[in-house]
């Protein structure tokens, strides 16, 4: 998920309103102002006084070269770093996402903002919006949220399925009304997560519930907002998880609650890439997978040979975070 902070300097009510309501995560306002903001809405404010202080913990940089990118590198590890560039161009974004500065990105209008959306694929994860008035500050915000991100997703071959007896089983029910080819990624290793289909089929044993994933065993992982993967058994109301579709648009959801119920489990083997990879679900004919081609497929129907969406990461992760480590996963 991507962080948004908007600047209002010089301070307009209007435009922090706006920023509310099209989902800001930050706003800049001038020193003395932060308690304005906090008597609108409840959300961050950087400014000298504010949350997150700037000039200390937030710093704004304006690359004139491509010999700035070290400079800038070396503030990234413990500052935020606004990046203004005087010609706003590609490159040095470029330059800096390929070498994992994570920097906030200064950017003046919607264009600019679908612009830095799309650098290298995946785009800037942080985005200052600079931009004259509320309309356009609208717009941006809109286009913004509105854009998915891109999980890579390939194809894995079903190679054998085992029952496997009883077990605790997450559902996670959403705030998300879910449609046909959207899911959880969940797996039993964090380098293979299979796109679990949400319960949005029509189906002649129980009503759709769109909202719903019954995602798997308690131990299992899931990919989160902020580059990280959690337990199913860590969720709770009101954390934000990630809903992916078979082509992989991901976009952020909310959690409205778990349910943790004891039932049959059966263990899902396939291959991909070479590797062997795995995951458990409830055995229960409404609990799918998701087919190359977006469909939903039963899992009491699956067989080896069958086809199903996965995504698949190099290395390991550390308490959820992504690093580049030898670790193996049974």
């Amino acid at each position: 998920m991507r962080t948004i902070w908007v600047k209002v300097d010089p301070w307009n009510k209007k435009m922090v309103t706006t920023a509310l309501e099209g989902g800001a995560d930050g706003i800049l306002v001038p020193p003395g102002y932060s308690h304005k903001v906090k008597e609108l809405g409840r959300i961050d404010t950087i400014a000298e006084d504010g949350d997150l202080k700037l000039g200390e913990e937030v710093v704004v940089f304006e690359i004139t070269s491509g010999a700035d990118e070290e400079e800038i590198l070396r503030l990234c590890r413990d500052k935020k770093v606004i990046l203004q560039c005087r010609d706003w161009t590609i490159i040095p974004l470029e330059n800096l996402i390929a070498r994992g500065a994570d920097v906030i990105t200064r950017v003046a209008s919607a264009a600019e903002a679908r612009t830095a959306m799309g650098i290298l694929e995946k785009g800037v994860s942080r985005l200052l919006l600079d931009v004259p008035d509320p309309a356009e500050l609208k717009k941006a915000l809109e286009e913004v949220r509105g854009a998915p991100e891109r999980t890579p997703l390939q194809a894995a071959e079903i190679t054998d399925i085992i029952a496997v007896g009883m077990g605790d089983r997450v559902c996670v029910d959403t705030c998300t009304a879910m449609t046909e080819g959207q899911g959880m990624l969940v797996g039993n290793s964090n380098r293979a997560l299979f796109l679990v289909h949400s319960e949005s089929v029509v189906n002649p044993y129980v009503a759709p519930r769109p909202f719903r994933v019954n995602a798997g065993p308690v131990h299992a992982y899931t990919r989160v907002p902020g580059g990280k993967t959690r337990y199913l058994s860590e969720l709770a109301a009101g954390d934000r998880i990630f809903i992916t579709d078979y082509q992989g648009n991901t976009t952020d959801a909310v959690v409205g609650r778990l349910k943790i119920e004891k039932r049959p489990l059966m263990l899902v083997k396939a291959v991909c890439e070479g590797s062997a990879i795995t995951t458990i679900v409830q055995n229960a004919e409404t609990i799918r997978l998701t087919a190359p081609d977006g469909k939903p497929v039963s899992v009491v129907t699956l067989k080896p040979g069958d086809g199903v969406l996965v995504s698949m990461e190099a290395g390991g992760r550390h308490f959820g975070y992504r690093i580049e480590e030898t670790i193996t996963e049974k």
